[in-house]
């Protein structure tokens, strides 16, 4: 199409878009009364009537979103790069947050095949953590066998009751309450737990939550802290001793702790935790006994800086160990973590493991109540004084309808291999059912 372009006035300059190009191109001024003709086949008559000025914003329009386009480019050019050194700081982070370098981050020869040789394991080894846990260890047997026991039955009994102290900040305090909410607690209660938790000595509270969630939520994998297919001993002590799975890392990282963040009792005790591990799990319980009955310094500090703080650990480290190995599943026979009465004795009621793997939100972490389970009854009283509230427990139709489903037939109630040697009322019940 040919079209005739009317002359502007003198002031203004004449402007026609190219039809190829699709820019504007500025034309000479003619004097006659009408300007060249322009070929204009790709251009349609409203756009040849537009007014100078939108032909202007249209080409300013068209100017800007080149420099977007251009700007949008290098500010993905900048993204990219601000979001690769801030993956290369995350990478840095888990490295530092797990006390890893390059080196030991590097896999075996036979990692991926799981063939190890007899000095090769699947993380390294931190000997400086072996060293103390042995030197801790040794010492505490030694001082056991020396002890004169029965010229110190005083300290043995407030050492067992500091021992007592120390678990119920681990069961009732760090377990229970910190890591599965399974119950509600008042300012007085949690500054209590606070304490008896510092009195044990174990991680920090960050670390002890955050690492036994990822035991839960990825129990028996490589991202389990302890995880138990890895062996006895090192389900026990042994991931104590040695540099984290990378997976621990990765997936630790994927556990919401918001709520152990925000709380500022457990931030200041966090942050003062080597202080406040000092002062309450060996200075303060071993000067009691000296500076109240004139006992011995030496047999105090042996007492509870050594022998009760070993047991008290090992207690808790049983749970992981013993109660991943031996007993019966009544519950839920399809996960590994069992019942056994003697870790329930000695962790205080920490050893019903398949029924707290099967019901972790229950603050009884047992079925049987206060049947070996001294935490409960603590968490019960402190209930009835209305420091604890809001305690968290699943029906007995529930309980009954998954020992039903999932269980191994163990359960004295609900299960179908009750030993009839059983001459409990409830056996008897069963039995007769049957």
């Amino acid at each position: 199409m040919i079209a005739t372009l009317t002359q502007l006035s003198d002031e203004s300059q004449p402007l026609v878009r190219d039809p190829v190009s699709k820019t504007i191109l500025t034309l000479p001024k003619c004097n006659g009364n009408e300007l060249p003709i322009v070929s204009t086949s790709n251009i349609s008559k409203e756009e040849l009537e537009k007014p100078k000025e939108t032909e202007e914003l249209e080409e300013l329009d068209e100017l800007e979103e080149v420099g977007d386009a251009n700007e949008i480019s290098d500010i993905s050019d900048i993204s990219d790069e601000e979001e690769n050194v801030e993956n290369n700081n995350n990478v840095e982070n888990i490295k530092d947050d797990a006390g890893e370098n390059n080196k030991n981050q590097k896999p075996l020869p036979n990692y991926e095949k799981y063939k190890f040789l007899f000095w090769e394991f699947e993380t390294p080894i931190i000997w400086v953590s072996v060293f103390f846990i042995f030197l801790w260890h040794a010492l505490s047997v030694y001082m056991v066998c020396t002890f004169p026991l029965m010229d110190e039955i005083p300290l043995v009994l407030y050492a067992t009751v500091i021992g007592g102290i120390s678990g119920f900040g681990v069961t009732g305090g760090a377990h229970r309450y910190f890591t599965h909410r399974a119950y509600k607690a008042r300012l007085p209660l949690k500054i209590i737990l606070l304490i008896c938790y510092s009195v044990a000595g174990q991680n920090t509270l960050y670390d002890w939550v955050r690492d036994h969630r990822v035991h839960h939520r990825f129990s028996e994998t490589d991202a389990d802290p302890h995880n138990a297919k890895r062996g006895f001993f090192f389900s026990h002590v042994g991931w104590l001793m040695m540099r984290k799975h990378p997976e621990v890392i990765r997936k630790g990282r994927m556990i919401n702790l918001k709520d152990i963040t925000e709380d500022p009792w457990v931030a200041f005790n966090v942050k003062y935790w080597f202080w406040c591990k000092l002062f309450c799990c060996f200075i303060i319980p071993s000067s009691i006994p000296p500076l109240l009955w004139g006992e011995s310094w030496y047999h105090s500090i042996c007492a509870i800086c050594f022998v009760r703080y070993v047991i008290s650990l090992n207690s808790t480290w049983a749970v992981n160990s013993f109660a991943h190995f031996f007993g019966n599943k009544p519950y839920d026979k399809t996960i590994r973590p069992s019942e056994n009465l003697a870790v329930s004795l000695f962790a205080m009621g920490e050893g019903y493991h398949n029924y707290h793997h099967t019901f972790p939100w229950d603050y009884r972490a047992a079925e049987l109540g206060q049947m070996l389970n001294v935490t409960t009854m603590w968490i019960n009283i402190f209930e009835k004084i209305g420091w604890a509230y809001e305690l968290r427990a699943p029906t007995s139709d529930m309980i009954q309808k998954i020992t039903r489903n999932r269980g191994d037939g163990s359960h004295l109630k609900w299960g179908h291999k009750v030993p009839k040697t059983y001459s409990c009322p409830v056996a008897t019940e069963v039995r007769k059912e049957q």
